[in-house]
């Protein structure tokens, strides 16, 4: 299987594809449920993914059920060159200032 880089032709390495953490929809009509997924950047929203790394559940108004993630393979994930979606971001912001004000 050979994979071309779109609308060019050249061959696509694999390595040099973006990866990205964001969020895919779960749940049904309006109790919405997120999972925490890595997976390439030309990937459906709730498409292919390479690893569920959280889930957020926005319906909850505190406690543990509504963020849950694992930091450590976010982080790797990132020493890797994983980039942040806009959203997750902000939700990993604020769970480290609440942990920062206990």
């Amino acid at each position: 299987l050979c994979l071309y880089a779109p609308g060019t032709g050249a061959p696509f390495n694999e390595e040099e594809s973006m990866v990205i953490i964001r969020l895919s929809r779960a749940g049904s009509k309006k109790r919405p449920f997120y999972n925490m997924l890595v997976c390439d950047s030309r990937a459906r929203r709730n498409g292919r993914f390479i690893e569920r790394v959280g889930f957020y559940n926005p319906v909850i108004a505190e406690g543990p059920q509504r963020l849950t993630f694992n930091a450590e393979r976010i982080e790797y994930w990132q020493q890797k060159g994983a980039n942040l979606s806009d959203t997750i971001a902000r939700i990993l912001k604020d769970a480290k200032k609440a942990v920062a004000a206990q």
